[in-house]
């Protein structure tokens, strides 16, 4: 059975848009701002998290604004007589871990760490070779990053694209 897609449309654009400017800002003063019903703005981020278009809003916290400023990606080849379950169950056991994906190519796991220095990075590397879940890593230290999370633009477009 094919899945069915969330479709969005301008109105929750601009009200996914309005809470991404205003974070903190109330359900009250989204629908002054928009002018649209309280209730109309409501129903709306109701019915875009129940169908997984926007996830619950809970704060993100920036592992640089509390001293793990150093991130890098890694390419994991896992055992895999341990099955992906166990191998993510035993990463999930350190903390500067904070992105896992099952991936296709040359690795099984792609995952995002943080460290608080490059040494401290290394510390990191090696606790998920120790889990003895992981057979080999390969790293990336990022330089510089320009955005991330970027989905707001994508969310405006399929809005868009569904008004016709």
């Amino acid at each position: 059975m094919e899945e069915k897609l969330a479709i969005v449309d301008e109105l929750d654009a601009k009200i996914v848009r309005f809470f991404t400017d205003a974070p903190r800002a109330s359900i009250l003063e989204a629908s002054r701002v928009l002018k649209i019903a309280r209730a109309t703005v409501q129903a709306r981020l109701d019915r875009m998290a129940e169908r997984g278009v926007v996830a619950p809003w809970v704060p993100q916290p920036d592992p640089a604004g509390f001293g793990y400023p150093v991130v890098a990606f890694c390419s994991l080849t896992i055992n895999q007589d341990l099955g992906h379950d166990a191998v993510v169950e035993a990463l999930a056991a350190i903390p500067e871990l904070i992105e896992v994906h099952t991936v296709s190519g040359n690795s099984d796991l792609m995952v995002r760490v943080v460290g608080k220095s490059n040494s401290d990075l290394q510390r990191v590397l090696d606790s998920l070779i120790a889990t003895r879940a992981v057979l080999r890593s390969s790293s990336v230290i990022v330089l510089n990053t320009h955005f991330q999370g970027r989905t707001l633009p994508l969310l405006e477009a399929a809005a868009k694209e569904s008004a016709g």
